[in-house]
C-alpha cells in the first residue's frame, strides 16, 4: 500500500467539461476541499473519494456523487483509489459543466480518467504502521527537536506553545521510537 507524498493536481477535459482532480494526504481532505469551493464557486460539482486506516487498521472508505447521477463520479473514482492500492488519501474532482451531456457511461470513463491521470503525475511512498507521540520541550530545545525530526523523517503534525512547546509528531514506529530515545534527556512525553 502507499499513501501521496503531497498534494497534487492535473487536468482533464473531455467535450469541454473540465475535470480538476486533486490528489491529498487524507489528513489535509478537508481543509482542502473547503479552500477549493473558495477558489472554484462556478463549479458545478465537487466528487470526492477517501480511503484511510482507523486507529485499529481497518480501511474506511468513502465517495460521494455530489448531485452527479448515482453511481457515475464518486464510486468509480474511489474504485481507481482501490485498484492502485492507495491508502491514507482523497481525491477531490471539481468538474465544471461544459454544455455537452456526456452520459452514464462518458461520466464514469471522464472521473476516473482524472483520477488515473492524476496518481501517474503524483509521487507516493510506501506505507509503513505509524505512531503519534505527543512530547513538551522547553523553548531553548526547540531547534534541535525540529532538526532532529526532519532528519529522522517525522511529521509536526501540530505545535502548540505555553511555558514550553509541546509537539504533536507522526512517523513510523520505528523512527518514533529511535527519535524518542535519542532525545530522552530533554522532552517530556505525554
Amino acid at each position: 500500500m502507499k499513501y501521496p507524498s503531497g498534494q497534487f493536481f492535473q487536468t482533464l477535459e473531455v467535450k469541454q467539461s473540465k475535470f480538476i482532480a486533486y490528489l491529498t494526504p487524507y489528513f489535509e481532505y478537508e481543509h482542502l476541499l473547503a479552500t477549493l469551493k473558495e477558489k472554484h464557486p462556478k463549479a458545478r460539482h465537487f466528487v470526492v473519494a477517501f480511503r484511510y486506516l482507523n486507529e485499529f487498521e481497518q480501511i474506511v472508505e468513502h465517495s460521494s456523487d455530489d448531485g452527479e447521477p448515482k453511481g457515475t463520479s464518486g464510486k468509480p473514482s474511489l474504485m481507481v483509489l482501490q485498484g492502485h492500492e492507495l491508502i491514507n488519501i482523497a481525491v477531490i474532482i471539481i468538474r465544471y459543466f461544459g454544455g455537452t451531456k456526456l452520459g452514464t457511461g462518458g461520466l464514469v470513463r471522464a472521473y476516473s480518467d482524472a483520477v488515473n491521470l492524476v496518481i501517474q503525475e503524483s509521487l507516493f511512498t510506501e506505507y509503513k504502521k505509524e505512531k503519534e507521540l505527543h512530547i513538551f520541550v522547553e523553548y531553548g530545545n526547540t531547534r534541535i527537536i525540529e532538526y532532529e525530526c526532519e532528519a529522522a523523517a517525522i511529521v509536526i503534525v501540530k505545535k502548540v506553545f505555553s511555558e514550553g512547546v509541546e509537539y504533536f509528531l507522526r512517523s513510523s514506529e520505528e523512527n518514533i521510537n529511535s527519535f524518542r530515545d535519542k532525545m530522552q534527556r530533554i522532552i517530556k512525553i505525554y
